[in-house]
């Protein structure tokens, strides 16, 4: 692949992270090689996290309201302890919680299909 053709692939994937609310720091993001990923550290978590969630869901496994609960608080405390200056994160702390967070998010939002399937 020409270089210009990977200059134009890597542009469209950093317009869409940017359309998608990233906000695409390079100092809270991964690279590989020289390409910075298209979403931030975070934004990378909750991605990966949303699909591991839906695998899980496939694979029968059930998070409980409590547990999602729990992994959103984590996400938060990390965001609410480096927005307090208390302590930077680190990106792997970011890309963890992340995680815990996309697992939740999917979690939930499954629950509430299931209740709306449900009532009606």
């Amino acid at each position: 692949m020409k270089k210009s053709t990977k200059i134009k692939t890597w542009a469209f994937f950093m317009r869409l992270g940017n359309r998608c609310g990233c906000h695409q720091r390079e100092d809270r993001s991964f690279f590989i090689g020289e390409w910075q990923f298209p979403v931030c550290s975070r934004c990378t978590g909750i991605l990966t996290g949303q699909a591991i969630g839906i695998i899980l869901y496939i694979f029968s496994v059930r998070i409980p309201f409590y547990i999602d609960f729990i992994f959103l608080a984590i996400m938060f405390l990390d965001w609410f302890i480096q927005y307090k200056k208390i302590k930077e994160s680190t990106n792997i702390r970011r890309f963890i919680t992340g995680n815990l967070a996309g697992i939740a998010q999917v979690s939930i939002i499954i629950k509430i299909i299931l209740f709306i399937i449900g009532v009606f």
